[in-house]
């Protein structure tokens, strides 16, 4: 199991607006079997690595079809493979050691 936080960024758009490019490449997920979460700066998916790269690379693709000429894509990877992890076990792992 992985956790991967990605962010697309696409350069070169008639509007300053990104949210239409970032909802497309949320359809990529939804189509998807993985975990996903949007939060106000990038996405958090979790599944089996291979098919994370997979739909992050589909992603990826998504700008360039909407007429996008440039595209940055940002991405961490937590792939622990000694237990099963979620992107809310390691929140709630940190909120249970604050005082």
């Amino acid at each position: 199991m992985a956790i991967a936080e990605i962010s697309i960024i696409p350069i070169g758009t008639a509007s300053a607006s990104l949210s239409r490019y970032v909802a497309s490449c949320l359809e990529v997920l939804k189509d998807s079997k993985l975990t996903y979460e949007l939060h106000s700066m990038g996405t958090i998916i979790e599944g089996d690595p291979k098919a994370l790269f997979e739909a992050m690379l589909k992603m990826h693709e998504v700008p360039f079809q909407a007429g996008a000429l440039r595209v940055v894509t940002s991405i961490k990877i937590d792939d622990r493979r000694d237990k099963k992890i979620s992107s809310h076990g390691k929140v709630k792992s940190v909120l249970g050691k604050v005082d």
